[in-house]
């Protein structure tokens, strides 16, 4: 017994250990399958048949393996109508987001910490100009939009809170009385003021150069900002070489009073005022770039490339079409793939087109149909403007008479707070933004001490192309529905907001290009600083005529590139901050090379050169570096990038090195400049620097904290830096350097991926991707200089349209075709982006069929509906599993 009594103890614990062992496993079992449950239930139903209320006729949904949908129907309404549902079915958390954007109303999801973004969104008033557009809609579009809308609601009606996306619980948490709106045709047509706002031109460089003239003299500040090289970079109309250079006009002085009375009362402004003026144009600057960020993070070298190659240089005989939109990496894309099929075209249903989509809106943006393709870059046009407005309780003063504010009140719910009011006021020209925060007061408040002018109350007001009631709503069903090059000219011209380069192709073999868009003319200057609101003198006269823009039809050279490099020397004036050319080079010379060679072109070559890694900024470097008498580390760096070919290739041990000295480089020659203003590392400092190599003396390679003097002392101190830094990141062995082991894509979702919160983060967010490219380089995943080596801005999708063979043409998107969270198509596309795969592009019905790997059949419910039912002319579907 002595004996058995321990042992009989040490049972009992080992069982009881045993017993709660196993209760614990239990639990963490239970707790993963109730999360895995939540996880899926909002996945959606993707075979079968659903009824769906308010179609007329069945619609027919095929995805393939990537989850692609193709819809096809037997009427233009129930075609949007199931574009609707759709969407909804794969993004929706997404456009409710997005809709809470648009309309600043981002404060009812997350609480008092939106309630600034609500503010300045309410005050640009994006939601009103989107109402008025849609009830200037034609019968027709306003038909689309609602049958779109209605679709998105047949599909709310069936689920809600989690059922809809994983998004919903986690906000339930925080938020747990929110339930979604259903939806409305503004919401679709709003989403196009942010995409414009993203897209707004040079209104940072317009704040940038005011912040550089409290600091500098016009001179540099022309320096730091380089026009465009109009004989040496390729123009889109003229290609490479452009035909002649004309004047630049240095960069104006700060906006001053415009009469002798004002100018003989003014004081000098000292160097506090001045301070005090860049201290507030920086806090505009940040708040400006806040909205976007939610939106997909701003860079500086956000635009796209595309080209279009015409079949007289390819191997069908047909026309190729080139597309990679650069936008800041969102999750899930900002693009979402379709294709939009009518079983046989009729007066009743009059599309087949296939493309990229925005989530929340009808109709294809980029893509083709079966005539014509299409491709976008941002044209960059300056369409928003600054005014500082001499301003008193009562209104404002213009031409010295005394002119009473338009007002308008605004409401902000607050989840889990009061309600915030809003008071926003108006002139002719646009809103008063400096009442939106005390960073916007200040910028007009430190304006007279600042430039001179007499004390007084002063306002900033912004005019902006988007805020004006436009056409691009319906312009998006025009151009699906084009036919032949006269039909795109009558869509684009449509287009007014924002203002973009479309290329175009066509299987009768034309190739062309357009620039359509709202585009100022300006009484005065040329919009690169704040004008004076209160002289009619400055301001808008009118907008360029439609048949002014730059267009090109079938150029001899038989090829088409946009980079958003300039368009032509022979123009209207559009804008004074081109993208300086870089990229559009870099494809030119690919296309030349290859048709010197006499091959002709595939669909593959063409992704091919979107792959392009050439670095022109390191090889403007190279040679100088070469020449350069150097010891110890500097040496060792240099060592390094003898003989590299200065391709940002994601394995190149030398663009790594290259990258970390260009970031050391920047940051020891721009110290004194303001930190809102300081390099970012693309286009316009390659060119600013490129322009200094070849001026050793200048003073700013002069640094006497750094004890440097020259460019030559300039360069060794960063190779130096360089090796150190690139050693503390990657190790001492230069061998085992890789440029991907700096440059990774952390893809992020754009409402909870950036929370603070580890465990919700690891919920939405995937990545880490190493990839290659960089900053105005054709394979353009840029990075910021100012925050490190990290990919800020990427192709957000890749096309090649072949118009001999729809079916041949290839598309990749940058994540997947699913909004939700651990759903296998949430990012499979990723690791085909990342490594430059594509995928095939079916087109044809047939081809869509022999792709598909799951069928869903939407069905109209007898009574329920538009109109009565019509007889399908599609075949009876048939039943999946």
């Amino acid at each position: 017994m002595g004996t058995d009594a321990p042992r009989t103890r040490h049972h009992r614990w080992l069982r009881a250990l045993t017993w709660l062992l196993a209760v614990v496993l239990l639990l963490v079992i239970a707790a993963a399958g109730v999360g895995w449950w939540t996880v899926q239930r909002s996945f959606p139903v993707t075979s079968g048949r659903i009824d769906a209320p308010g179609l007329i006729s069945p619609v027919s949904v095929y995805r393939d393996d990537a989850g692609i949908p193709e819809l096809v129907a037997d009427n233009d309404h129930d075609l949007f109508f199931a574009q609707g549902f759709v969407h909804a079915q794969d993004r929706f958390w997404e456009m409710d987001f997005r809709r809470h954007v648009t309309a600043g109303r981002l404060s009812e999801l997350f609480g008092a910490s939106q309630v600034g973004t609500d503010t300045f969104v309410r005050t640009l008033g994006w939601r009103n100009v989107a109402e008025q557009e849609y009830e200037a809609l034609d019968e027709t579009s306003r038909a689309y939009y609602e049958a779109y809308a209605d679709g998105v609601n047949a599909y709310l009606d069936r689920r809600s809170g989690a059922e809809l996306s994983l998004e919903y619980a986690v906000l339930g948490l925080q938020n747990p009385g929110y339930a979604p709106e259903p939806w409305t045709p503004v919401d679709s047509i709003a989403w196009l003021k942010a995409m414009a706002w993203d897209l707004r031109s040079n209104l940072g460089d317009e704040i940038d150069r005011a912040l550089l003239s409290a600091e500098l003299p016009p001179e540099e500040v022309a320096r730091l900002h380089p026009g465009f090289d109009w004989a040496g970079a390729p123009t889109i109309l003229e290609g490479m070489p452009a035909a002649s250079a004309p004047a630049e006009s240095a960069a104006a002085p700060l906006p001053q009073p415009s009469s002798g009375a004002d100018a003989a009362s003014a004081a000098p402004a000292d160097a506090r005022a001045s301070n005090a003026y860049a201290a507030a144009l920086t806090s505009l600057r940040d708040v400006l770039d806040a909205v976007p960020a939610l939106l997909g993070p701003e860079g500086g070298d956000i635009g796209s490339n595309s080209w279009v190659v015409s079949g007289a240089l390819t191997e069908s005989g047909s026309p190729l079409l080139a597309n990679d939109p650069h936008l800041g990496p969102a999750l899930p894309s900002i693009w979402s793939q379709m294709g939009l099929r009518c079983a046989e075209i009729t007066d009743m249903c009059t599309f087949d087109v296939a493309g990229y989509t925005f989530s929340g809106l009808p109709g294809v943006i980029i893509g083709h149909n079966d005539r014509i393709a299409w491709g976008f870059t941002n044209l960059g046009p300056d369409v928003a403007d600054l005014y500082l407005e001499r301003v008193t309780d009562d209104g404002y003063e213009l031409d010295g008479i005394q002119v009473p504010f338009n007002e308008r009140e605004e409401t902000i719910e607050v989840a889990g707070g009061a309600p915030v009011s809003v008071t926003v006021r108006s002139t002719g020209r646009g809103p008063i933004v400096s009442d939106i925060s005390a960073d916007f007061e200040a910028v007009a408040g430190a304006y007279p001490a600042a430039s001179g002018a007499p004390d007084g109350e002063y306002a900033l007001s912004l005019q902006w192309t988007a805020l004006t009631p436009g056409t691009t709503a319906a312009s998006i069903f025009a151009i699906d529905r084009a036919e032949d090059w006269d039909g795109f000219r009558q869509a684009a011209s449509l287009f007014d907001v924002p203002s973009q380069n479309l290329v175009y192709a066509d299987v009768d073999g034309n190739i062309g290009y357009q620039a359509p868009g709202t585009i100022p003319i300006r009484k005065q200057g040329d919009g690169t600083l704040p004008q004076p609101g209160w002289t009619s003198e400055a301001g808008w006269a009118g907008e360029v005529d439609f048949d002014d823009l730059p267009s090109l039809l079938n150029p001899e050279r038989g090829y088409i590139v946009t980079a958003n490099n300039a368009v032509t020397h022979d123009a209207p004036f559009l804008t004074a901050d081109w993208d300086l050319g870089y990229r559009a080079e870099g494809i030119e010379r690919r296309l030349l090379e290859q048709i010197d060679a006499g091959e002709p072109f595939t669909a593959a070559d063409l992704s091919e050169i979107q792959l392009d890694t050439g670095d022109a900024n390191a090889a403007a470097f190279l040679p100088v570096i070469a020449e350069l008498d150097l010891s110890g580390d500097a040496a060792r760096g240099a060592g390094l990038l003898e003989g590299w070919d200065a391709r940002d290739d994601v394995d190149s041990a030398e663009a790594a090195y290259f990258a970390v000295f260009w970031s050391n480089l920047l940051d020891d020659m721009f110290s004194s400049l303001p930190e809102q203003t300081r390099p970012s590392g693309g286009d316009r400092w390659f060119s600013v620097v490129g322009t200094l190599l070849a001026e050793p003396e200048a003073d700013w390679w002069n640094d006497e904290e750094l004890g440097v003097q020259g460019r030559d002392e300039m360069l060794a101190h960063a190779l130096d830096e360089a090796w150190s830094e690139a050693t503390s990141r990657m190790g001492s062995d230069p061998a085992t350097w890789r440029w991907g082991r700096l440059h990774t894509l952390e893809l992020t979702n754009q409402s909870f991926g950036t929370s603070g919160i580890a465990p919700i983060e690891w919920l939405f967010n995937r990545g880490p991707y190493e990839v290659g490219g960089g900053s105005s380089i054709v394979n353009a995943n840029g990075w910021d200089a100012r925050e490190g080596y990290a990919v800020d801005w990427v192709p957000s999708m890749r096309m090649v349209v072949d118009l001999d063979d729809l079916d041949a043409s290839t598309w990749i998107n940058l994540t997947g075709a699913s909004g939700h969270a651990f759903h296998p198509n949430y990012t499979d596309q990723a690791p085909l982006w990342q490594h430059g795969e594509t995928r095939t592009w079916p087109f044809s019905l047939d081809a869509v069929r022999d792709a598909a790997q799951e069928t869903l059949n939407l069905l109209p419910v007898e009574g329920i509906g538009p109109s009565d039912p019509v007889p399908s002319e599609t075949p009876a579907p048939e039943p999946t599993e």
